[in-house]
């Protein structure tokens, strides 16, 4: 744990939850300021309050202020607690949103989490569980995060606006995490995806995955897409389709990207066809754009090299998200490490867009509350 005492303040409600997540990692406590000040309905939103609330049930001891307007925010980290959790989350958002940060925290509690999220399952904003556990759990994976207590799985799918999803996760703890040299991308061997229906036809998922194939059985064979309609009490409270798709390399990367259908009474009807061939599009792009790590999951990566032990670490990203940009100078200020940064033009070796070599050494974080045995 680092032991500097000063705050660092920020304004505006950008980026809330990196900020947030950094101050547990580092210890060192955040103000934000002026959130949301001059709009018609200012301060935090549900879903930022319902983060705050989640932050608090894994923490110990965690001193959270904010005034009564809710556009000022102090937060003081506590210990990471973990343990066994229930949260409702806000339905304005996905679980992505929040389990995004807890993959983050998981690995570092003092008891390993074992947490059920509650609300929806797949929108169209933040990575769905389905994307999260085929391409976050394999990039844990590699940094010695594993065991059999290691899962995720979709209990009951939710749709927005309604929700009504139900998702478990469970994680052990590390003391520390190994180094990575992730530079190869390697090749595509296979394509996975899952296409989902709740509260529509079953027939819908079928389509996506025919609509979907017709694009991408034109660059490989083995492409397998499940489809998964939950019926009755597990298929939440509001109708709507999607698909996930992954695509694996032969040097264990996983790239990724999903849609789903506009919500229940906003915007147009989405026909299943178009969501299929879109994203099969998506997915073409992803991998187009590269890297042994995909879009979603960069600053989850350059998070946990950040926190390894003191030794080199190395990873090949496509090109940074403004996200992860913004990730990185976050990483600055809170943990005083610098990325060293190459640009790799595609070339012979290597195929689609222009890649990026980021190197850093880690800054030897250990896990201080883990109990040991």
């Amino acid at each position: 744990m680092a032991t500097q005492s000063h705050s660092l303040s920020y304004a505006g409600c950008n980026f809330l939850r990196q900020r947030l997540v950094l101050s547990t990692l580092s210890g060192r406590p955040v103000k934000i300021r002026r959130i949301r000040a001059r709009d018609d309905n200012p301060g935090l939103r549900d879903f930022e309050a319902s983060f705050i609330r989640l932050l608090d049930k894994i923490t110990n001891g965690s001193r959270i202020e904010i005034n009564q307007t809710g556009t000022t925010l102090y937060y003081q980290p506590g210990l990471l607690y973990g343990g066994s959790v229930e949260h409702d989350c806000s339905v304005l958002r996905s679980i992505g949103y929040y389990l995004e940060s807890l993959l983050c925290l998981a690995p570092f509690m003092k008891h390993p989490l074992r947490i059920v999220l509650r609300g929806v399952t797949n929108d169209q904003v933040d990575p769905s569980v389905d994307v999260l556990k085929a391409t976050a759990l394999p990039l844990l994976k590699q940094f010695g995060i594993d065991g059999e207590s290691f899962e995720l799985k979709v209990v009951r799918r939710g749709m927005p606006p309604g929700g009504g999803g139900e998702v478990f996760f469970s994680c052990p703890v590390r003391k520390v995490l190994k180094p990575v040299q992730l530079t190869d991308p390697g090749k595509i061997k296979r394509i996975r995806g899952i296409a989902y229906s709740v509260r529509v036809s079953p027939q819908m998922a079928n389509r996506i995955v025919d609509s979907a194939r017709s694009i991408l059985n034109k660059f490989i064979p083995d492409i397998y897409i499940y489809t998964d309609h939950m019926k009755g009490v597990s298929s939440g409270k509001s109708p709507g389709f999607g698909l996930s798709l992954v695509a694996e390399t032969t040097t264990g990367a996983f790239l990724s990207a999903e849609l789903a259908s506009n919500p229940q009474g906003q915007g147009a009807a989405v026909l299943p066809e178009d969501l299929g061939q879109n994203c099969a599009k998506l997915l073409l792009e992803e991998i187009y754009r590269g890297g042994c790590v995909d879009s979603t999951n960069q600053s989850l990566g350059l998070l946990l090299m950040t926190l390894g032990q003191q030794d080199v670490s190395k990873v090949l990203l496509g090109p940074l998200s403004p996200y992860t940009i913004e990730f990185l100078r976050h990483l600055k200020s809170f943990f005083q490490i610098m990325f060293k940064i190459e640009t790799k033009p595609c070339g012979e070796e290597l195929k689609g867009g222009d890649k990026v070599l980021l190197t850093c050494v880690g800054v030897g974080f250990s896990n201080l509350s883990k109990t040991l045995k």
